[in-house]
């Protein structure tokens, strides 16, 4: 009976693969990377092709020892390391290591691949092994080699000028630079002065307002009214042509559909995290790791509960699709299930288009029925995951909308703009609304008009000047500044 041995990253997903695979198979971790740069001048050789010199990590060096030892008793090995370029460029290192200790030979070795921790995943993944991806491996180095020339030149700076300890590279530089950036505008961000004139209609009791769109047959812009003197000239004028009363001028009604937003990737995850739930990005991926790696739901074998974390590819496989859309019609309803299945394209340049987006391993378990065999952190990101899978595959969200000019005067010089919506099909809404870095209000509230005809003369109560001053550019949130460093395909 031939005996295999496993590798994988951590421990924890070790455990539970082990379970998986039955005793003729030994999982061990290697416990993230095995080798990196020696950590001096002269690692990445810029002069000789960018050749890279590696050394065993000296953290890691016993459990490379135990997988050496374990490996002379096994008769095939597979390198089950994570699905994406680190993951690859760990699989090669450990390989090389154990290539030179000269215990390859007569071993079967194959690369096995999975993006969820299932037990039917896992099978599959060890039934069809692949080789190790050179082109993996090499953008791996080539983002290491990139840290490496940034970080050795950057980071002796760093603790000569801050403190030692600190390291530069090819992420932390450009953010650190956006950030300075962003502060040296806000030092020489000058306010400028602003009014918005509102008026505030009546009909039929129902009160609304409506914004000042036109002053003397011109639009209205920013800073159209843009002192006290002018304001007040403005509210005599309109108020003088007005009278009382507004007239309405023009009516639009439309329909507006709004479509969900695709499934998470790392970036898009750590960003709503943040938002909704308040984690900064260590936290999401440590919470996201444990869900990954597997939990036991009600006494049963751990299971992992979440595809893979570290992707940044928006799409889903068809099964999965047609999973999701089963549980849709069931819990609500045909009607907010779309014709087709929806699909979606990322917009990095650089994306694994390979991976899956982060979504559940079975959508059928729901959040709330799960939640008390989680954590407070593992059971709301895994209801925030949940619940962004399934609105992508649910039908649109319809609105009515309404838009009326209403006139000061008899010649329609002078125009106010009010507009209305209201929510006539939630669709997707029903379960998910993606949250805004910049969220001042709930915009897919109701905001109605009362029913307006043209012609028809409206009751006006006031005119309201308020002076405003423009804002400089916020500081950057933690999730601001992960999507300004995906926006350049820093990552």
């Amino acid at each position: 009976m031939s005996r295999n041995l496993v590798i994988v990253e951590s421990p924890a997903k070790a455990r539970t693969i082990e379970k998986y695979l039955g005793k003729d198979y030994e999982v061990l971790a290697s416990y993230g990377h095995v080798r990196d740069l020696v950590p001096k001048e002269g690692a990445v050789d810029t002069e000789h092709d960018f050749a890279m010199r590696y050394d065993i990590i000296d953290r890691n060096a016993k459990q490379v020892d135990k997988i050496a030892r374990s490996l002379k008793k096994s008769d095939a090995l597979l390198l089950a390391t994570d699905p994406d370029r680190e993951g690859e460029a760990i699989a090669w290192h450990l390989l090389e290591l154990l290539r030179e200790r000269g215990l390859l030979e007569d071993k079967h070795v194959a690369r096995v691949v999975f993006h969820e921790i299932t037990k039917k995943a896992v099978g599959s993944a060890v039934a069809n092994p692949r080789e190790i991806s050179d082109d993996l491996v090499n953008a791996q180095q080539a983002r290491r080699a990139l840290d490496y020339l940034v970080g050795f030149n950057l980071s002796p700076l760093l603790w000569r000028k801050v403190q030692r300890g600190l390291s530069a590279g090819r992420v932390q530089s450009p953010a650190l630079r956006l950030i300075c950036e962003r502060d040296a505008e806000i030092e020489a961000f000058i306010p400028q002065e602003y009014w918005k004139i509102e008026a505030q209609v009546e009909k039929d009791a129902q009160p609304f307002s409506a914004r000042l769109s036109q002053l003397d047959g011109e639009k209205v812009e920013q800073f159209t009214v843009n002192n006290q003197g002018s304001a007040d000239a403005a509210l005599e004028t309109l108020t003088k042509a007005a009278q009382g009363q507004l007239r309405v001028v023009k009516v639009d009604r439309k329909q507006r559909k709004r479509n969900p937003a695709p499934p998470f990737t790392t970036s898009t995850l750590q960003q709503e995290a943040a938002r909704k739930l308040g984690f900064t990005a260590k936290r999401t991926m440590r919470t996201a790791q444990s869900l990954y790696e597997g939990v036991s739901i009600d006494g049963a074998e751990a299971t992992g509960l979440i595809t893979y974390m570290r992707t940044d590819s928006v799409s889903l496989a068809a099964d999965a699709v047609n999973e999701l859309r089963s549980m849709i019609g069931k819990r609500y309803g045909d009607k907010n299930l779309p014709d087709a299945p929806r699909t979606f394209k990322t917009k990095s340049k650089n994306a694994q288009e390979a991976h899956e987006a982060i979504r559940p391993t079975e959508s059928a378990r729901i959040p709330d029925e799960i939640k008390s065999n989680l954590t407070s952190d593992q059971a709301r990101l895994y209801e925030l995951i949940w619940q962004r899978t399934v609105a992508s595959q649910m039908m649109h969200a319809l609105f009515d909308t309404v838009s009326a000019d209403l006139a000061a005067g008899d010649d329609a010089k002078h125009l106010f703009r009010a507009s209305g919506r209201t929510l006539r099909e939630p669709g997707f809404l029903s379960v998910y609304k993606e949250g805004k870095d910049d969220d001042k209000g709930d915009d897919d509230a109701d905001k109605r008009l009362p029913h307006l005809e043209e012609n028809e003369l409206l009751k006006l109560a006031e005119i309201i000047p308020t002076q405003h001053f423009t804002e400089p550019p916020p500081r950057f949130t933690e999730a601001a500044l992960v999507k300004t460093l995906e926006e350049y395909d820093i990552g």
